[in-house]
């Protein structure tokens, strides 16, 4: 049975949604959002927990909030010992995905997406614009449409078969629109935007971003990261600073980059953060590859019972595989982790059976079976539900 590759995708602006941080707040993961906010020197709680569709509907809050939520779901997701073999990200997410591969530190990954997200309202406010989905056309016909409306309009993303994204003036989206029906699109659907992302309107914030681009430490991703400008997959450091500041004045490739991964093999599309934007336009464009999303804690359990039916996926790059039969034993609190004098790989145990302590409090497994490793070190500090150690299931 081949194993199953992961691609870890991540969503852009247009996904957040008002209260979208609280099911999270319990959760070990939610320790980013404290960090996030001292780097960015703004309230990153409030913003995901408080703040209002109209006010999370600014571009800067928009960001800055999806990309932190992001980075919590990555964070309870990898707690989980589950790793992707490719990372992608949609527009911001792309943000999200770099620091997933480790290309970028997460502070500096919040250092950028606040600069971004400032310097793209600044554009905004000085150059207004819109922008609008074409539905029902094909990618060809929609570049037509905004070339014979003689208008400063522009494709902005290509999102997925008959899904097309225009941006520029409201006269240009409006003309443009028109003539996309007349070549047979299905319906123009208005997105409530201040600004023309993705188009030359976007030639101020592109400057800008390309000096806060340049202070930052790009490092290799550990592993391949597919970029919006070309649809590819990028290994190396050195190019995304030219990446992302062709990102904002062009258009978003994205039904290339899932095709780009589907070549690559992926055989699970897994989306981290709020919404589920991505998992629905990968159902449109490569249906054969498997679905799902992770946006708050419920969804967790959801995706080990999916990998549960799964075929093995590699673990990490010594060579490590998580079976179907497998199941993960959690920390029960906080502290030091001590585990069982004698516990090893091969190990057999009960339903009950101590394995090890958390400070003072027990960890007990909730299922029988061969004790394959432990994921935590003796004498390591781990916090609530962190995995301790993996079990091969017998009953």
């Amino acid at each position: 049975m081949s194993a199953t590759q992961i691609a870890f995708t991540y969503p852009g602006q247009g996904s957040q949604a008002p209260g979208m941080g609280a099911p999270w707040t319990e959760h070990p993961s939610w320790e980013l959002v404290g960090e996030a906010g001292e780097v960015a020197e703004r309230d990153v709680a409030r913003l995901l927990l408080e703040a209002d569709a109209e006010e999370l509907k600014e571009t800067r809050n928009a960001q800055l909030s999806t990309f932190v939520l992001s980075m919590v779901v990555l964070d309870a997701v990898e707690r989980l010992g589950i790793e992707p073999t490719m990372h992608a990200g949609h527009s911001l997410g792309e943000y999200s995905a770099l620091v997933g591969s480790g290309a970028v530190s997460f502070a500096d990954g919040v250092r950028l997406v606040t600069e971004r997200g400032n310097a793209m309202q600044a554009a905004a406010d000085a150059t207004p614009g819109t922008m609008a989905a074409v539905l029902g056309l094909d990618d060809e016909l929609v570049e037509l449409a905004c070339q014979k409306s003689k208008q400063d309009v522009f494709v902005a993303n290509f999102n997925a078969p008959g899904q097309v994204v225009i941006a520029g003036t409201v006269e240009g989206v409006t003309a443009a629109g028109e003539l996309a029906k007349s070549l047979g699109a299905k319906r123009i659907m208005p997105i409530k935007v201040g600004g023309a992302f993705h188009t030359p309107f976007m030639a101020a914030a592109r400057e800008r971003l390309h000096k806060a681009l340049a202070d930052v430490d790009f490092r290799p991703p550990s592993t391949p990261v597919v970029a919006n400008v070309d649809g590819a997959l990028h290994s190396g450091a050195n190019e995304w600073i030219r990446l992302l500041s062709d990102q904002l004045t062009s258009p978003v490739r994205w039904r290339q980059s899932l095709h780009t991964m589907e070549d690559a093999e992926a055989s699970l599309l897994l989306e981290l953060g709020p919404g589920t934007v991505l998992t629905g336009m990968a159902k449109r464009t490569v249906g054969s590859i498997a679905n799902a999303s992770v946006s708050d804690p419920a969804s967790l359990d959801r995706l080990l019972e999916k990998l549960a039916h799964s075929p093995k996926y590699e673990r990490s790059p010594v060579g490590e595989f998580l079976f179907a039969s497998e199941r993960l034993v959690v920390s029960p609190a906080s502290g030091i982790f001590t585990p069982l004098a004698g516990a090893a790989a091969g190990m057999r145990l009960d339903t009950g059976d101590l394995i090890g302590h958390v400070g003072t409090e027990e960890v007990r497994t909730a299922f029988a079976g061969e004790l394959h490793g432990m994921l935590a070190l003796p004498g390591e500090r781990v916090a609530p539900s962190q995995p301790i150690a993996w079990l091969r299931i017998t009953a």
